[in-house]
């Protein structure tokens, strides 16, 4: 059965319900009656029956109704699923071996078999661009063309001729006349020699942009980081999402990619469950810029350079009941406008050097991560000799940090349990228990 991430039907009814309750009037005094029988109506997404079955294409090396290991089997199975209004892309085990990404649209689900379904991604390679492209242009020349084939996802990369910024663009190549490539959409970038362009074949496993009711189910995504450049993550991931809605990600194994694991941007009501994302060169689980309410629960986030990461203006998200374990620097992180979130029940623990770090955001007038709540996790052995469990910093204000275990069990050196920076407004600290550091909580405010 087709599970998809938002049932309609309960948001519109708690919708109305949240209506009735401020004000709106029942059915008989004027209000709209509740749906009590959907019908599939022609034009009408708000409301419609829970069917029991939808359609379901297979995808395999062999055997299945879409026979392919690579992108274009699996992407024609996804837009022929959307065409018919949803349903699910099944892939059969197998190992699936990308050129370019997959784009996920509306109301599907990419359901995998576990371990068994691996999707994994060439070798990187980059070179350089050997003439200009203007911003109106949709096409690109290489200096050497060998290593990169029609079809093929690509990132340019250059310095803005006019400001020295860094332009990042992502395209797919769609055809060719020897090093002379025509690009998917147009460049609406200067990609001019003097700022050193080059191209390389560096993109997401999954992508999806501007789409909504999408789940990504018990598969595994292996990045191939040993063999591929770094890709930024705010421009890709093992999965990366732009601007979309409703996403469900449950039982994805995301490893070895060379940048984050999972990260969304401006993306709203994203689930992120029973997932395990490790040994990323970069971030293990990244709900992006102005992403609101995410749900993080229950995964396993391993072995990253960061672990989890707030980003700019996420607000209103849930992390809950998480293992973050080994990451590189920091367990979790949280800064720019991130208000209003709740932290609960994870287990942080050998973080390289904080488990929790509450950034100084000073470049705006009230920039901080405020009311932060903080409440039930388990922090132990943050950082080096002089390593700190939970780090508050800048002019954060009004943070809740209650009933957490926080320990260290390597001898307590010049380690430190919680340090409230100087700056900071209110933090409501109770029923912590903090053991094994040489100072349990260092109040820098007392001191001024």
């Amino acid at each position: 059965m087709f599970s998809q991430p938002f049932n309609r039907r309960r948001f519109f009814k708690a919708t109305f319900g949240a209506a009735a309750a401020i004000g709106a009037a029942p059915a008989w005094c004027g209000g709209l009656p509740p749906v009590t029988a959907p019908r599939a109506t022609d034009g009408d997404e708000a409301f419609e029956p829970d069917w029991e079955e939808r359609l379901t294409i297979t995808v395999g090396p062999t055997k299945a109704d879409l026979v392919g290991s690579g992108e274009r089997v699996i992407q024609a199975a996804a837009d022929y699923i959307a065409r018919m209004g949803g349903g699910t892309v099944r892939l059969l085990p197998g190992t699936y071996t990308l050129r370019a990404a997959i784009n996920l649209p509306s109301r599907i689900r990419l359901l995998g078999s576990g371990a068994d379904s691996i999707i994994t991604k060439i070798a990187s390679e980059t070179v350089a661009l050997a003439d200009d492209s203007n911003w109106f242009d949709q096409e690109i020349t290489l200096a050497e063309a060998k290593g990169f084939r029609v079809g093929d996802g690509v990132l340019l990369r250059a310095k803005n001729p006019h400001d020295g910024g860094a332009e990042v663009i992502q395209r797919t190549l769609v055809a060719r006349s020897g090093n002379r490539f025509k690009l998917s959409d147009g460049l609406r970038k200067n990609i001019w020699l003097s700022g050193g362009p080059t191209c390389s074949s560096l993109f997401p496993l999954l992508t999806s942009e501007n789409a909504a009711d999408v789940v990504i189910e018990n598969l595994t995504l292996d990045g191939n980081g040993k063999n591929n450049e770094n890709l930024n993550g705010n421009y890709g991931g093992g999965i990366f999402l732009q601007d979309c809605n409703r996403f469900t990600i449950r039982k994805v194994e995301v490893r070895n990619y060379n940048g984050d694991g999972i990260s969304f941007q401006v993306c709203h009501d994203v689930v992120i469950e029973d997932c395990h994302s490790h040994d990323n060169t970069d971030l293990g689980v990244h709900p992006g810029s102005g992403s609101q309410r995410p749900l993080i629960r229950n995964n396993r986030i391993e072995r990253n350079n960061l672990g989890l990461f707030w980003c700019w203006g996420v607000k209103y998200g849930l992390a809950e009941g998480n293992t973050i374990d080994a990451n590189r620097t920091y367990g979790v992180s949280i800064g720019h406008c991130d208000t209003d979130n709740v932290m609960r029940k994870n287990r942080i623990t050998n973080s390289g050097k904080i488990g929790v770090l509450f950034r100084d955001e000073s470049r705006g007038r009230d920039f901080w991560p405020n009311r932060n709540l903080l409440e039930g996790n388990v922090i132990v052995d943050s950082g080096g000799e002089e390593g700190v469990a939970i780090d508050i910093t800048g002019k954060v204000r009004d943070l809740r940090i209650v009933g957490n275990e926080i320990r260290e069990t390597r001898g307590p050196a010049r380690r430190t349990g919680i340090r409230i920076g100087k700056d900071a407004g209110s933090v409501e600290m109770d029923r912590n228990t903090i053991e094994g550091f040489a100072t349990a909580v260092s109040d820098l405010r007392a001191r001024q």
